[in-house]
């Protein structure tokens, strides 16, 4: 077996090797990167939450009143006010009857699946599933059926070969390299024919789309027709965290089976007050959901006119494909140099010949900060030889 070493210069020879940047200071459409300020074009803090003052103020007055941590699981002294307030408001904004909180949305998504397939049974899952999703298919010790993305018809065929055996199909709401939205409606109606429960991540979706932001789901027009929504804090609502919404019988039978929930700490009270906090500003300004609309919108235009394909979708992720990793970073490094941070993606997050820059806007960017940086993106683009309107191949979340 090779060393570390070798195996950590084998990753650099194939351009995957991976270094922490620092952020200085708090979260924002422009921070302080390894001590230069830059355009911030890679961060899941859609709303511009993570920093809002309110956000803030409600994190420290919980860790005066209820302390820094838990202390233990739930379901032994962990379970306090904060939780299920969050839990409440939540059930209510997806248009749940109930809710349960995870430590974190790989959490959520792996002990969810786990627990409601099991050995001998089929989850079904699209190809573009969260890294997250996929381990939670492998833990169930179920059989899967991975269906080509977005492809009803593959999918109805493995679901009629599975016959009884189909428990769950799963898929996220916005697929997060890609950012297209499931075909949501379909789905609903291949659980329903086939009598198998249906699981959607909204991760990305929850704060970006449907009626003031309650995600992909309810845009659709299906809230409470799907069987289980996921969703994450750590995202639009800009703190940590995650949630399982469904009837109050599925989040009793998780509470009992859900490895990740019985067997971890409770999240931290003030991560839960920060989300609760996050949520009302939600709920009393939707247009931030708006703002994001029309920036995601401006950011798309303005790269089409630089001569790059952007993706073709109408969420706030916008893939740039490059297909080669080391061309992909060295675009990702000029433009650092030239203030934005646009971060590039490479195997395993998606397949070989497809790494890309993944390009997320918030509502807080400034329309004319979004244009000059797809003036850079496509300036950089030209000076390094990148092919302009490049389609790789879809990314693989594996």
């Amino acid at each position: 077996m090779s060393g570390i070493a070798d195996r950590l210069e084998e990753l650099r020879e194939r351009g995957l090797h991976r270094r922490l940047r620092l952020v200085e200071g708090r979260q924002g459409p422009r921070v302080t990167l390894d001590g230069r300020e830059v355009l911030l074009l890679c961060s899941n803090d859609y709303l511009g939450l993570a920093a809002h003052p309110r956000v803030r103020e409600a994190a420290a007055e919980a860790a005066m009143r209820w302390g820094a941590g838990a202390g233990a699981s739930r379901l032994i002294s962990g379970n306090m006010q904060p939780h299920q307030r969050l839990e409440r408001r939540l059930a209510a904004f997806k248009g749940y009857e109930s809710a349960l909180l995870f430590g974190s949305g790989y959490l959520a998504n792996s002990g969810a699946i786990a627990a409601l397939a099991g050995r001998g049974e089929v989850v079904f899952s699209d190809e573009l599933n969260h890294a997250s999703i996929i381990d939670g298919c492998r833990l169930s010790r179920a059989d899967t059926f991975v269906y080509r993305h977005g492809d009803l018809e593959h999918l109805a065929w493995g679901l009629r070969a599975a016959g009884g055996r189909a428990a769950l199909i799963v898929s996220d709401g916005v697929f997060s390299m890609d950012g297209d939205v499931a075909p949501l409606a379909g789905l609903v109606e291949m659980a329903r024919q086939h009598h198998c429960r249906l699981m959607v991540d909204e991760a990305h979706a929850t704060g970006a789309l449907g009626p003031g932001g309650r995600g992909s789901v309810a845009a659709a027009g299906l809230s409470g027709e799907v069987d289980l929504v996921v969703g994450t804090l750590g995202k639009a609502l800009g703190s940590y965290g995650a949630y399982a919404c469904a009837d109050r019988e599925t989040t009793e039978y998780l509470l009992n089976t859900a490895r990740p929930f019985i067997f971890s700490t409770a999240p931290p009270p003030p991560v839960a007050a920060a989300s609760l906090a996050a949520l009302e500003l939600l709920e009393a300004h939707p247009e931030r959901v708006d703002r994001l609309a029309a920036n995601a919108t401006a950011l798309r235009e303005a790269l089409v006119r630089e001569g790059l394909d952007a993706g073709g979708t109408t969420s706030q992720i916008v893939p740039i494909r490059v297909g080669d990793a080391a061309a992909t970073m060295d675009l990702c490094e000029l433009l650092l140099e030239r203030g934005v941070f646009a971060q590039g993606i490479r195997p395993p997050t998606v397949p070989p010949g497809s790494s890309r820059l993944r390009l997320t806007v918030m509502s807080t960017h400034r329309r004319q900060e979004l244009e000059r940086a797809a003036a850079q993106i496509g300036a950089c683009a030209r000076e390094l030889g990148v092919p302009r309107g490049e389609i790789a191949t879809p990314a693989l979340a594996a």
